[in-house]
């Protein structure tokens, strides 16, 4: 064996050792996968107003409807996969879905792109929920590397976005929006040949699918597949009707907050029942704070595209490109922040979950009161300075970092283990329900006028972003004057106490007393 061959095979032993096979796969699908959706999350308002001259309107409703189903979707992969279809099969029929979804966007007409984005969210709704379990069944229970995945897959999202901002930008600025979509189909190809050329590897394991028989395996694909192709045309007929889509998905929403506020009441114990409560009063400030935040992919779109002096450093900055200064500090700013909350808290500072939702509404309430005096001072065409803009982003990108990893980390802490599985997934449906608000956000914003011209429609921006950012701020203030309410109800002092259970042994506790 030569000197190199050692050397490569030993290199191989000490990643194997770190992360087990597949890890690495999974990063490079992760990224490839994300491409095409993040393509489509900040340009698909700009093509359908720009490409195919649809209404500011109609744009928006459309808009927000694919973002709001494509969250939606995520509780429906948690049922097809692992139970009908294998983890990897539906992500590579996801993938064989978004692919066609991007081609039949390309095609310059109204039709073709409802029936492509209808196909897309067959895929991109469906395949988060997979990758997500494709990575935990690589790694036994009490595996402590499954963290470590987790945070290079979700390093490996946010690359995928910001290659996808980056190019969608490019191809904006030329209004080259076909090649853009046939590009992007070509990522999600190469995330599928990456999945099937580590097919064994990525296999299911301890699922309902994967512990069947093969007689009836062969009738779970059938009946799998079979609801994705129907879920297809489910999907045409709601963008068809966005109105009633809309009015849709906040029904159920409010019917899944409805459903655990019940049973939060027939909680066996106090301490349960506290914690739904601090639960679902989380979960609707989290909604405000989303609701503003969606507005990035719609109405704040359209602002930046119209109204702002996008000429920074001697480069016209593209809509899209705008959005990469939330990945640059997600990226950067979620291992930082890591590492400066784990000394406080090492030194006894307690920094709870509902203080950390209150600093994230007052960022992004402030991110959105400061447009109005970008606004203000606008040049005499009414373009607003740069800027603003770069910081109102800053402000909304640091707030996220306040709210999203905390808000998933936070189930495992209020959930009972027998609710775990709803209230997450109610708790990602959330983002979907702020998209559809933001959709009617958007809309105020844009006014009842047809004009594009800054100096008409600054008035509208200005009204609305100021409305939403104090609203978001004053909300912000009466979480703060509640953290103690709020502690208590979500049982966090217990975390500092002398014996310092973990969320998981309380929830075991719990259980056992509840059994």
């Amino acid at each position: 064996m030569t000197t190199q061959s050692i050397i490569k095979k030993t290199l191989i032993q000490k990643y194997q050792d770190i992360m087990p096979q597949g890890a690495g796969a999974l990063f490079f699908i992760q990224i490839f996968s994300t491409l095409s959706f993040s393509v489509l999350y900040s340009t698909l308002i700009l093509y359908s107003t720009h490409g195919l001259h649809l209404s500011d309107m109609l744009a928006t409703s459309i808009t927000g409807s694919f973002i709001a189903l494509n969250y939606f979707l995520h509780l429906l992969g948690g049922y097809i996969g692992g139970r009908y279809l294998s983890y990897r099969s539906l992500f590579s029929l996801g993938m064989v879905a978004q692919i066609s979804g991007c081609l039949l966007i390309s095609v310059p007409n109204s039709n073709f792109l409802l029936w492509g984005l209808a196909t897309f969210l067959a895929g991109s709704g469906l395949n988060v929920t997979c990758i997500n379990c494709m990575v935990t069944q690589l790694f036994e229970p009490d595996d402590k590397r499954r963290e470590a995945a987790f945070l290079w897959n979700y390093s490996g999202m946010n690359i995928g976005f910001f290659i996808g901002f980056s190019i969608g930008g490019y191809f904006h600025l030329h209004q080259a929006y076909q090649q853009l979509f046939i590009l992007s189909a070509l990522g999600n190809l190469i995330a599928l040949i990456i999945t099937l050329f580590k097919w064994k590897i990525l296999n299911d394991r301890h699922t309902t699918f994967s512990e069947s028989q093969i007689t009836t395996k062969k009738r779970f694909r059938l009946i799998g597949t079979v609801m994705v192709v129907l879920l297809v045309l489910v999907l045409r007929a709601l963008l068809d009707r966005t109105d009633f889509c809309n009015n849709l998905i906040l029904v159920i929403g409010a019917a899944m907050i409805f459903i655990i506020g019940i049973l939060a009441i027939k909680q066996p114990t106090t301490e349960s029942r506290n914690k739904i409560g601090g639960y679902l009063l989380l979960a609707l400030s989290s909604l405000i704070f989303w609701a503003l935040y969606q507005l990035a992919p719609m109405g704040l779109n359209l602002f930046i595209e119209r109204n702002v002096d996008r000429h920074f450093l001697g480069l016209l900055i593209a809509p899209q490109w705008v959005q990469n200064i939330n990945t640059v500090i997600i990226i950067l700013g979620g291992p930082l922040l890591s590492i400066i909350f784990s000394r406080m808290r090492d030194r006894g500072m307690n920094i709870t979950i509902p203080f950390q939702f209150s600093l994230a509404l007052l960022l992004i309430g402030t991110a959105f009161a400061i447009l109005p005096l970008g606004i203000y001072f606008a040049n005499p065409q009414g373009y607003t300075n740069f800027n603003w803009i770069i910081v109102s982003y800053t402000l909304q990108s640091v707030g996220e970092l306040f709210i999203s990893p905390i808000g998933y980390a936070m189930i495992g802490q209020l959930a009972p283990l027998r609710l775990r599985g709803l209230m997450m997934g109610t708790w990602m449906m959330i983002t979907g329900v702020a998209a559809i608000l933001s959709g009617h956000f958007s809309k105020i914003a844009l006014g009842a006028t047809e004009s594009t011209n800054p100096l008409i429609t600054n008035t509208s921006y200005s009204h609305t972003f100021g409305m939403l950012g104090w609203t978001a701020i004053v909300i912000s203030i009466v979480l703060f004057i509640f953290i103690p309410f709020l502690t208590r109800l979500t049982q966090e002092g217990r975390r500092f106490s002398t014996t310092r259970e973990s969320p998981d042994e309380l929830n075991l506790m719990e259980e056992k007393v509840t059994a």
